[in-house]
């Protein structure tokens, strides 16, 4: 009974990932109003506005599978505006698709193939950059926040393909990953005043095979981290 209720209070003040994304959103229109007053009162100052897209390359750093990286897209609005001395704040939100290989193979192991997953969600970066030419080359680095939902396979006709290294578990097992991640991320950017192109990296901090864990499936401990290589252009308004 007791074990009951404790569920009950738990599942009433568990947090989703939609309140969090919401909560982020949030936030960002917070520092985005922020770094406004703060530009407005610094003489020479500007704030910039951008539309950002580009191609991401994106794996999973883990013992338990084999993978496979493989290309995906993201597109979103940022924001750079004057800090302090030589530094700018940058910010915004990116939706993003990634995808990502994990080997496997049918019941006879006959058929082996690298069964493709699709990850679509969104993410918020807060980012400090040092320019190392005002406004046209800059090192960026900081939290990225990501929320996302599952691990989607793209094929149906592999859900039941057993996974490398293992006896039962299957394609379809893991597909429901963790929905919110922390990454950190680190870049560098070049161009003119409106326009620039950038490379940057991304590892995720937290486990984002975590949620696989407990759901009786032939393994209770995974552990895996995102990485994310992202080209990408910019144009500022």
């Amino acid at each position: 009974m007791e074990d009951t209720k404790n569920k009950t209070y738990f599942h009433a003040f568990k947090i989703s990932p939609t309140m969090n994304f919401k909560r982020l959103i949030f936030a960002t229109f917070c520092l985005f109003f922020f770094q406004q007053t703060f530009a407005q009162r610094n003489y020479g100052g500007y704030n910039f506005l951008g539309i950002q897209g580009g191609i991401t390359f994106f794996d999973i750093q883990t013992d338990d599978f084999v993978t496979q990286q493989k290309e995906g897209f993201i597109a979103g609005f940022t924001t750079r505006g004057a800090f302090r001395n030589d530094f700018d704040l940058v910010y915004g939100i990116s939706f993003q698709s990634a995808s990502v290989g994990v080997e496997g193979s049918d019941l006879l192991g006959t058929d082996t193939q690298n069964i493709g997953y699709t990850i679509q969600g969104a993410q918020i970066n807060f980012l400090g950059s040092y320019n190392i030419i005002v406004k046209h080359l800059s090192v960026e680095f900081g939290p990225v926040f990501n929320i996302s939902g599952k691990m989607k396979l793209d094929r149906e006709e592999y859900e039941d393909y057993i996974l490398t290294g293992y006896n039962t578990l299957t394609a379809k097992d893991i597909q429901d990953i963790s929905r919110f991640n922390v990454r950190l991320a680190a870049g560098l950017t070049a161009g003119l005043e409106h326009f620039r192109i950038g490379a940057q990296y991304q590892y995720g901090v937290t486990n984002m095979l975590g949620t696989l864990n407990g759901n009786d499936l032939e393994k209770d401990d995974f552990k895996g981290n995102s990485s994310t290589i992202i080209v990408s252009g910019v144009i500022y308004f």
